[in-house]
């Protein structure tokens, strides 16, 4: 059994990858942004051990998610799951890059690190100048190439942890609309098989997938100097370091 984190598990990938893990015997802890989803969640997840809130745009709150999360267990993995779309470019920023960042800096460090991205990021620039002042620059597919530019970074210093970006697919959930056409069970089965999998296929880090195969990704990601600027950026803004 694993003991397993998963952001924006509300509803779509998050939810279905929690319920998936939950049958399979994973120890799995929930999050939403307010109690209120709380609430439903759990009714629709009884099996869940546990579920945390804090709204990730909100950078205050997302390092008291840290904080009580520590104070659970020691993961085995996180997937960060949650992110937004139709939205301002500052919710954009906080939720599908700095939220990640503070979690993962903040939180006890799990075997497993799993970031999802989206194929979009193929289309992203880090807009890395000066983000405080031009965060009405940041697009979601710029917030999902950080995302796995954070990933990359994760996996290069922390040796003992498998970190990796997952592309989910256009899939039929809230964000991706009814008429997505990637496959829905696929998307989730991928992150839930990197959390869990004794595969050697999944043992890796520093990769970006698709459907449990390894993809190419934007070549900016790669970059040890912008992955670099990223971490120092989100550090300015955040007031957390990603030091241990």
């Amino acid at each position: 059994m694993s003991r397993i984190f998963i952001t924006g598990s509300a509803d779509g990938l998050g939810q279905l990858s929690a319920k998936l893990l939950i049958e399979q015997g994973h120890q799995v802890v929930l999050h939403t942004r307010n109690a209120e989803r709380a609430k439903d969640v759990i009714k629709k997840l009884p099996g869940a051990d546990h579920v945390l809130t804090g709204d990730l745009s909100n950078i205050e709150e997302t390092k008291e998610l840290a904080e009580r999360a520590n104070k659970l267990v020691s993961f085995d993995a996180v997937i960060h799951n949650a992110g937004v779309y139709k939205t301002s470019a500052t919710q954009i920023f906080h939720v599908n890059t700095l939220g990640p960042y503070i979690l993962t800096s903040l939180m006890h460090k799990p075997k497993r690190l799993i970031y999802m991205s989206s194929g979009m990021h193929l289309h992203g620039r880090p807009n890395l100048e000066d983000i405080k002042s031009n965060i009405d620059r940041i697009s979601y597919s710029d917030s999902k190439l950080h995302v796995v530019m954070l990933a990359f970074a994760v996996a290069r210093k922390w040796k003992g942890v498998y970190s990796n970006a997952v592309n989910p697919g256009w899939v039929a959930t809230k964000m991706g609309g009814k008429n997505a056409p990637d496959d829905l069970q696929k998307g989730y089965e991928t992150q839930s098989w990197h959390a869990v999998s004794d595969d050697d296929k999944a043992k890796v880090s520093g990769r970006y997938f698709f459907h449990q195969k390894e993809r190419s990704f934007n070549p900016l990601a790669g970059d040890v100097q912008s992955q670099e600027r990223l971490l120092e950026l989100c550090d300015e803004i955040s007031g957390v370091a990603l030091i241990h």
